[in-house]
């Protein structure tokens, strides 16, 4: 029987899609970026084989592959202290897919919601791999055995999955391999809504682009789109619990929030009762401080698209030193010849 130590490591990646939205930042890079001053092993993955799923134009995904590594960069993740890299560039992923291919079970599959929300009323006609995606999204995390995945409450149903196929594996092979790997979802402003409709996510497929704030969005820009962001008449509570029935202003709180480095609590308590008037120009003030040098940063880091190539490289290098030895392993254990 294989015994393995699992030592802590965190694992996450995102979809290359373009246009990194505020919400990205705050329930992603942000926490990224800070996490890798605490010692533990991180490795982040933009997940260009996950965006394919979906039929992309070759050169927007290129493109977009690049401004995501240099959202990372500019948000403050050091590509020196973490693993920084795209996923296609690692063939392990893949391959340990298939393996995941084989453990995981169709009804598991056809209960995931991302599907059935993706592929709409026409599944037929949707793609193998948006249906399969959910066994590359376990092979991502556990070619690396990663035991602690940032994601947020959208994808808490696929680290389930995770968590099944590990354990499933482990049993049938009657090992101790593979981690059962704990999603972490934490913090005020993990899930950002629109700035249009505070009872929808803010997203980058929005028509209305005032309904986001864009990482390459300028000072003016930024300034402007939380100006105008939809609130109702009234100040703001006195407290918390004043927020709960009031999507919008509870999603101004949580960035404001989030981007102070400060609990909902402690806004509320300096902000409480304020009129938007007197919040939204000091929410537009943090947020022009907090972003307008990342859309400058990412601005520059894009002018040499021949570095940031070396900067994925170098990561999918050191990916690869980590997920050969784990597939070559789980092969073993499988019983492929020549493992």
């Amino acid at each position: 029987m294989s015994e393995v130590v699992h030592t802590p490591r965190v694992f996450s990646g995102i979809q290359p899609s373009g246009n990194l939205t505020l919400g990205n930042y705050l329930g992603a890079l942000k926490r990224f970026a800070q996490a890798q001053d605490n010692g533990i092993s991180s490795i982040y993955c933009m997940v260009d084989l996950h965006a394919i799923t979906v039929w992309q134009d070759p050169a927007k995904l290129a493109n977009a592959t690049r401004e995501l590594c240099a959202g990372f960069i500019a948000s403050g993740l050091d590509p020196a202290r973490s693993i920084l890299f795209n996923q296609s560039q690692v063939p392990e992923h893949t391959q340990m897919a298939w393996v995941f291919n084989c453990v995981a079970r169709m009804g598991w599959m056809q209960r995931m919601t991302q599907f059935k929300d993706k592929a709409g009323k026409n599944a037929q006609n949707a793609s193998l791999g948006l249906f399969a995606y959910p066994a590359l999204m376990a092979a991502d995390i556990l070619t690396y055995h990663a035991t602690h995945v940032p994601v947020g409450e959208d994808q808490k149903q696929h680290i389930e999955l995770t968590r099944d196929i590990a354990i499933k594996f482990n049993n049938d092979y009657g090992v101790d391999f593979f981690p059962v790997t704990a999603p972490v979802i934490e913090g005020a402003a993990t899930r950002v809504m629109s700035l249009r409709d505070g009872s929808k996510k803010m997203s980058k497929s929005d028509p209305s682009d005032m309904s986001r704030i864009n990482l390459t969005d300028d000072a003016d820009t930024i300034a402007k789109k939380i100006r105008k962001a939809k609130t109702d008449p009234e100040p703001l509570p006195e407290d918390i619990d004043g927020l709960e029935a009031r999507p919008e202003a509870r999603n101004l709180v949580n960035i404001y929030a989030a981007l102070s480095d400060q609990s909902v609590a402690q806004v509320m308590a300096e902000m409480g009762g304020k009129p938007f008037s007197e919040f939204k120009p000091l929410l537009a003030d943090l947020a022009v401080d907090k972003i307008a040098p990342i859309s400058t940063e990412m601005s520059r880091l894009m002018q040499d698209p021949a570095e940031i190539d070396r900067i994925l490289a170098n990561g999918a290098e050191r990916a690869r030193a980590i997920a050969a030895p784990i597939l070559k392993e789980t092969y073993k254990i499988v019983g492929m010849v020549g493992a």
